[in-house]
Parts: C-alpha cells; structure tokens; sequence
C-alpha cells in the first residue's frame, strides 16, 4: 500500500489561496469592489485614458459627488485607479486606470455586451415577474 500524504494549510494560508465564497477572504473584497455598480462605470468612463472629476461625474449620471469620491478612493487604494495632482492655479486632479485596472477592460465589456444582448429577455421577465401574482411576503424562500 502506499503512504497517504497529508497537506496541512493553515486557514491564512486557505484565504490567500481565495474562497470568494468566505467572508474573510480577499478575493470576496475584491469582487464586491469590481462588481460594484460605481465601479463597472468608473471603469468604463476611464477607458480612453485620463479623465477629471468633473467629467467623470458628467459621463456617469445619477452618482453623487461622495459616491464618485469614495469609489475612486476605494479604486486607487486597490491599486486599480491612479490620481495624479497637478499643482497648477487651480489644482487639476486627473483620473486613469492602472495597469492592473486596464485589465478588468475585457471582462467588464463582455458583461456590458451581455447586458445589451439580453435586456429584451430581461425586460420581458421582469414585466412576467411584476405582473404575476407573488407569493405572501412571510412564506417566501424559507427554509426548515
């Protein structure tokens, strides 16, 4: 018979190989960071390069000025968005993705080109859902 190995990991060692499925697990943070709202947009506002805080909240409506402010804040901490300051009169702040965020480009557009391709499949289910009689509130997707 041969021996049987055994490899012992510790759980540090388990949340830095990443279980998006943990709740203390790295990669958990950072899907919640790219698979934020704010974010798909940030990102795709950034695509073609450096863009101004005030053109990023003119590209993307409906976000707030402290939305915007602490996404971008959340992005560069990340390492997925860099801030450059020029020390002009009055001081220009830019915005643009890093290396790192260049990369999330494609997978964020396949998701965007997902959306368009299915919206009408999207939109007819939610008119079918909102339309039908729903269950009662208290018996709903419980288990026992």
């Amino acid at each position: 018979m041969g021996r049987r190995h055994f490899v012992v990991t510790t759980h540090a060692e388990s949340v830095l190989r990443g279980s998006p499925y943990r709740a203390d697990c790295p990669t958990r943070h950072i899907l919640d960071r790219i698979g934020d709202r704010w974010t798909v947009l940030i990102v795709g506002a950034l695509w073609d390069g450096s863009v101004r805080f005030s053109e990023l909240r003119r590209r993307i409506e409906g976000i707030s000025q402290k939305m915007l402010t602490q996404t971008l804040r959340g992005l560069e901490r990340d390492g997925l968005v860099r801030r450059t300051v020029h020390p002009e009169v009055p001081v220009r702040v830019e915005y643009a993705l890093t290396e790192a965020g260049r990369t999330l480009r494609e997978p964020l557009r396949a998701l965007e080109e997902w959306a368009i391709a299915h919206l009408g499949e999207v939109s007819a289910s939610q008119e079918a859902y909102d339309h039908a009689e729903q269950p009662p509130s208290n018996s709903a997707d419980r288990e026992t």
